[in-house]
């Protein structure tokens, strides 16, 4: 997992409230393989194309400038609904690193920090005005910075969040669930190999 530290990028905004995971990713996109060339069209999908798969000019991320956009800017609620971590998958593979909205499904806000994606909390109206920003200058940008814990919207305004200390230091140090136990491989080897002496007959016990 690539660390997060700072980010500034073009920023999308949804005014909609309660975008769940299924709108994220539909369920019949769930088993598609990450890394799938299609992946980046995952997201939004039923949204973003017809039946015979041509674009829908009208949704907003078929639109320049949002095809580049690295930020979303969000109402309340976003990716409530189902667990699926496949929405997250979505979300990065069409090249989002951060979502700031006033809530998140909890599920996958746990789900962005352990993938690499920064989901951001601020109070209501303040989305409310970034999005506002956005709307009036198409192309607008957002800087982040997740050391100091800071949004900086269009117009230069800067706004705190806050962010559970050992999710901040695993997107600071790109640390996924694999990588926070590999911090503890010196510590894994010494208990298997004192507990190999006392119960040395456990060595060659085959697992299957």
């Amino acid at each position: 997992m690539k660390p997060f530290t700072k980010l500034n990028g073009v920023a999308v905004p949804f005014d909609q409230a309660n975008i769940d995971t299924n709108q994220l990713c539909p369920t019949r996109f769930n088993k598609v393989p990450i890394g799938d060339p299609e992946y980046p069209k995952i997201l939004f999908h039923d949204h973003r194309f017809n039946t015979d798969g041509s674009e829908k000019p009208d949704f907003i991320l078929n639109r320049p400038p949002y095809r580049e956009a690295k930020v979303i800017v969000a109402d309340r609620n976003w990716g409530g609904g189902s667990s699926r971590e496949s929405a997250v998958y979505a979300l990065a593979a069409f090249g989002i690193k951060a979502v700031i909205a006033s809530s998140f499904g909890d599920i996958h806000r746990n789900n962005c920090f352990k993938n690499g994606l920064l989901p951001v909390v601020l109070d209501n109206e303040i989305c409310v005005k970034l999005r506002q920003q956005i709307h009036a200058e198409q192309g607008a940008r957002i800087g982040i910075d997740l050391e100091a814990q800071t949004v900086t919207g269009p117009d230069g305004t800067t706004y705190a969040f806050e962010t559970a200390a050992v999710p901040r230091r695993c997107l600071l140090n790109g640390l996924d669930d694999v990588g926070r136990t590999e911090e503890h491989q010196s510590d894994i080897d010494t208990f298997r190999d004192t507990y190999r002496e006392k119960v040395p007959f456990l060595a060659n016990v085959r697992a299957d």
